[in-house]
């Protein structure tokens, strides 16, 4: 997939590297994709792009998979 920014002034200064990322961290946070899938688009390992969502303070474990797994839980037992 190619992506074509507009030529501004604003993006001068910031790499593809970092585009990726905030592209990736702000997909994930809206819930557009998995983390899997952003750490494809930002380039990383799991571990890594963890750290970066730590960073940014978005959460990657929700009240929403909580909920889920204890409701796993519960029908084990």
């Amino acid at each position: 997939m190619i992506l074509t920014l507009p030529d501004d002034p604003a993006l001068l200064n910031l790499g593809d590297d970092v585009l990726r990322l905030d592209l990736a961290c702000g997909l994930y946070a809206a819930g557009r994709v998995s983390r899997g899938v952003a750490c494809r688009i930002a380039g990383m390992d799991r571990e890594t792009f963890d750290q970066e969502l730590i960073r940014r303070r978005i959460p990657s474990y929700t009240e929403e998979m909580l909920e889920a797994d204890l409701d796993s839980l519960r029908r084990l037992k």
